[in-house]
């Protein structure tokens, strides 16, 4: 599974839109799919981070986490944005971080509050997709290649970006 730092250096437009839309209303918004014990989906809303070293998120000790920690797959859909219907989703793995350090800057720079039972994962990207549902429009994909998947890894760029992210 690429990292989310691959991810984009393979990809930029699509994983600087798929940031964008996680971040459009300032903390990261989703909703996090995991796999239940008995092979079901499980779907909860989380605050994922996007940095340029990587998608993590926080996971209070729950059922989305005891899938996590059994089965690391997950899907990881942006929360809807309420001026447009573009949608993007990534899937991989989620990996507990054991990076101290990364754990501390994540901890500081997110306030994670130190009385919660919660861990940090690293969520791998192994493919990625963004589309806007209008005329003429086709989802721009995007599939690891180290992952074993049939058919070359592709980014289908439009003309001009669908969300550009935008510095406060």
């Amino acid at each position: 599974m690429a990292t989310w730092t691959e991810f984009a250096a393979a990809t930029p437009w699509l994983a600087s839109s798929i940031r964008a839309l996680l971040h459009q209303y300032g903390p990261g918004m989703g909703y996090l799919a995991t796999v239940r014990a008995d092979g079901g989906p499980r779907v909860h809303p989380v605050s994922p981070i996007v940095t340029d070293e990587g998608l993590y998120c926080f996971v209070i000790d729950s059922p989305k986490r005891r899938d996590l920690e059994r089965d690391g797959r997950y899907a990881l859909h942006a929360f809807p944005a309420e001026d447009s219907d573009v949608e993007a989703y990534v899937s991989g793995r989620a990996r507990p971080v054991t990076s101290v350090a990364t754990v501390e800057h994540l901890v500081r720079q997110h306030r994670a509050a130190p009385t919660v039972d919660w861990r940090l994962y690293e969520l791998t990207v192994e493919s990625a997709l963004l589309h806007r549902h209008e005329a003429g429009a086709y989802p721009n994909t995007w599939r690891d290649p180290a992952a074993g998947h049939n058919g070359p890894a592709h980014e289908r760029r439009p003309r001009k970006p669908f969300l550009q992210l935008v510095a406060a």
